[in-house]
């Protein structure tokens, strides 16, 4: 019990060390509760606080989605996955609706995994707006490993960072598909919930904190 509790502490005072360098960035999870949070279509146990983590556990999930709404934000945090993770960041979702198409999502994919070879679109690679913008690829660290990833909603620009490297920088009006536009309704919004959504895969976060934009 000592040494989780030792490492809860060190990666709670990691975490303030982190947004104290960081001006103007806020901390979204205590690290020990889901204060601030609520679970929608929770599957399981949900998401776990777990030694200063956000847990996804494989037999969980659902959308977990801020209590508060957001318009023009930076959002940085930190995940790691195991072997063929799958999860999703919501940006400007409502609480209810697929937050992929009521909103958008902002892939988490452990996309070279074998099971996802030979049939993913290039707007279902990590770090791509889910069915819209395709992301480059090639920046992402193997499953396993702590990867640092930034997402810039700053009215109609959205920029996703990951691991140092923009991989997304797009302005939504430049999508004029019909198709498109139809099936993507959120691409409209202005604001909404940030959120995780879990898919049926163990996947951690931690060091989450946001910074509102004018």
């Amino acid at each position: 019990m000592m040494w989780r509790l030792i490492a809860t502490c060190l990666l709670l005072f990691s975490a303030a060390a982190a947004v104290a360098d960081e001006p103007g960035f806020v901390p979204l999870l205590d690290g020990k509760t889901l204060k601030g949070w609520t679970l929608v279509h929770g599957r399981g146990p949900g998401y776990v606080p777990e030694n200063g983590l956000l847990v996804c556990p494989a037999d969980g999930g659902g959308n977990l989605y801020t209590e508060k709404e957001y318009a023009n934000f930076v959002f940085r945090f930190e995940f790691k996955m195991e072997p063929g993770g799958n999860n999703g960041v919501a940006i400007r979702a409502p609480l209810e609706g697929d937050a992929a198409y009521a909103g958008m999502e902002i892939q988490i994919l452990d996309d070279q995994h074998e099971k996802y070879k030979g049939w993913l679109k290039p707007e279902q690679h990590h770090g791509s707006v889910y069915g819209v913008i395709p992301a480059r690829t090639g920046f992402r660290k193997p499953a396993g490993e702590w990867n640092e990833q930034e997402i810039t909603a700053d009215r109609r620009r959205i920029t996703v960072k990951l691991n140092g490297v923009i991989i997304v920088d797009a302005n939504l009006d430049t999508v004029k598909e019909p198709e498109v536009l139809k099936k993507h309704p959120g691409l409209a919004r202005a604001s909404g919930r940030i959120g995780f959504l879990g898919h049926g895969t163990r996947v951690e976060f931690r060091n989450i904190r946001i910074r509102v934009l004018r």
